[in-house]
């Protein structure tokens, strides 16, 4: 994943589709992002989340094997967690292969419409009112995890339906998406932030699922889940 300069205007998009490099996360399956070491001329930039791999650190260290979904401690696929519960996940993506996880949905927040104004949606954003999935990462691997990203974190209706997603290139102040700093390792944790969009004021975003790997069967069944 590329660094994004700094823009004074925040972008978005919604759809199923990369459109223009502005990054839509409905229904992707791609694996997570493992972005590059930012530029020290950009400070404060924040990477897309498009889910595509991209490389990572050249010198980040591969790490132990992780333990399967389903091993001792680690969060069965199909398993339901309470908002604020932990799930250890494995993390196998790009140079982290081998890395461990806790994963903590901490709370969804209800936005305002008013939020979307000023994203360039234009009619996309019709009636949709955002929820912000904000979730914790905590590094419990042996293996520095810097500047890695985790994704695939989306809403849930109260159908149990996947509510849409949208991914913002640059600060979107009311839920920044945070990728990991330099020397995340053993121990240390991070905050970030996914968007989700109900698709009426009547429709609430109820819940949150990772369907990243191995949690990433094609019909959803294998997501872990917060509600």
């Amino acid at each position: 994943m590329s660094t994004i300069s700094m823009r004074r205007s925040v972008l978005a998009t919604v759809g199923l589709a990369v459109v223009g490099g502005l990054a839509l996360t409905g229904c992707e399956s791609g694996d997570e992002a493992s972005p590059a070491q930012p530029a020290a001329s950009a400070p404060g930039s924040a990477p897309a989340t498009s889910g595509a791999p991209s490389g990572a650190p050249s010198g980040a260290p591969s790490g132990d094997s992780a333990a399967p979904a389903g091993a001792p401690g680690t969060a069965k696929p199909g398993q339901v967690f309470k908002i604020g519960e932990a799930a250890e996940i494995p993390y196998d993506y790009g140079d982290f292969k081998g890395s461990r996880l806790a994963l903590t949905v901490t709370a969804i927040e209800q936005g305002t419409a008013a939020d979307l104004e000023g994203l360039n949606l234009g009619d996309k954003a019709n009636g949709k009112v955002p929820y912000y999935i904000r979730f914790t990462i905590k590094n419990i691997g042996t293996t520095d995890m810097s500047y890695a990203s985790v994704g695939h974190v989306k809403g849930l209706l109260g159908d149990g339906s996947e509510a849409q997603s949208l991914a913002v290139i640059g600060r979107f102040e009311k839920c920044k998406q945070e990728s990991m700093p330099k020397g995340f390792a053993n121990g240390q944790s991070q905050t970030s932030c996914a968007i989700a969009l109900a698709p009426s004021a009547q429709t609430k975003v109820a819940g949150a699922q990772y369907a990243g790997n191995p949690y990433n069967a094609a019909n959803r069944s294998e997501a872990i889940a917060w509600k």
